[in-house]
């Protein structure tokens, strides 16, 4: 069986590639993928040919080309490996930690049933959606609390969504993209601001009584955070949920932090539980069937943040636009056009 998959080959670089699909591992399943979405941050970087961090090192590497990434994606499973119990051909599912590929190969333990009623559009976000999902979470969020996101990629329009569905109000986005701030008030936000405009904290201040009680800083730069830190309330909590790899910058720690007893607190996705979900910290698992539950429910509507929809055969046209265009659409591959 031949797969077409996208791979970036070098720095600059996207290509549809056929090749061979090896056979599967015990544990694994096969997946006919039906829909792909982009995480903009991430896949860029990577095509950019950008160093590698991980919080575990000191030191960045260079990760070798090439490099293949697309991380959420949904599909069918068309054929199950020895000792699979949990799939069988036929079954729609999603995936976490997936890859571009046609006819993808994945562990069973990365992947759960959506039902019919459940959307592949929808559900190709789900990966993507439990890295907000688990920020709120470790946020201890309170109905009727006041939350501010800043930053309105896919993550921010995501966890606007997540927070409203939550019970936050009034839910606050901020970008300096015009376009952004109009898309994310279509997408739930009960108010939204430009970081740059004078009095911007107070703004923020005046609309939440006093200050956010949660914050959600995706932008991943230094001033990002240091923005969110002057519209928190006393004793609120901040999600770094998109912090800066650079190390080289500084806060105000005694004023922003330590004198008003803002709480900061690291949400990258892979620091969550791999067994048992507790209060304020859930496992990938858990956290995907919240969001199949969000969905059914009618609480989320993750695919109507899609700005486009793409035949994996303009592979090369895409990636161009992602590491060329200042603002990027939130876009899917619909692998069915091929």
């Amino acid at each position: 069986m031949i797969s077409k998959n996208i791979v970036f080959t070098k720095p600059g670089t996207a290509e549809l590639i056929p090749e061979p699909v090896a056979p599967l591992a015990p544990g694994e399943i096969l997946v006919k993928l039906r829909i792909s979405t982009v995480s903009g941050g991430t896949e860029r970087a990577n095509l950019a040919g950008s160093k590698t961090v991980s919080w575990k090192k000191k030191d960045e590497e260079a990760s070798p080309f090439p490099r293949r990434v697309g991380y959420s994606s949904a599909g069918i499973v068309i054929e199950v490996g020895e000792g699979v119990t949990r799939f069988q051909p036929g079954d729609r599912v999603a995936l976490w930690w997936s890859k571009y590929e046609q006819y993808h190969r994945i562990s069973e333990t990365k992947a759960c049933k959506i039902d019919d009623d459940v959307s592949f559009e929808d559900a190709s976000i789900f990966h993507i959606a439990t890295f907000p999902l688990g920020a709120i979470r470790k946020c201890r969020l309170e109905i009727g609390e006041s939350a501010v996101v800043m930053g309105l990629g896919i993550l921010g329009l995501t966890a606007l969504q997540l927070l409203k569905a939550a019970g936050a109000v009034p839910v606050i986005a901020v970008d300096p993209d015009p376009k952004k701030r109009e898309k994310a008030l279509a997408c739930g936000a009960d108010l939204a601001f430009d970081p740059f405009d004078a009095g911007f904290a107070a703004k923020v201040k005046e609309a939440t009584n006093g200050g956010a009680k949660v914050g959600i800083e995706v932008t991943g730069v230094g001033a990002g955070l240091d923005e969110i830190l002057d519209c928190m309330a006393p004793f609120g909590r901040v999600a770094l949920l998109g912090c800066t790899r650079n190390s080289d910058f500084t806060i105000d720690y005694y004023r922003k932090v330590h004198g008003p007893g803002v709480t900061l607190i690291g949400a990258h996705t892979m620091a969550r539980p791999q067994v048992e979900s507790h209060g304020g910290w859930w496992t990938q698992e858990d956290d995907m069937a919240a969001l199949i539950a969000l969905t059914k429910a009618g609480r989320i509507d993750l695919a109507s943040m899609v700005d486009e929809t793409h035949s994996p055969d303009e592979t090369p046209a895409i990636f161009d636009r992602l590491l060329n265009e200042k603002t990027f659409p939130i876009v899917q591959f619909d692998w069915r056009m091929l």
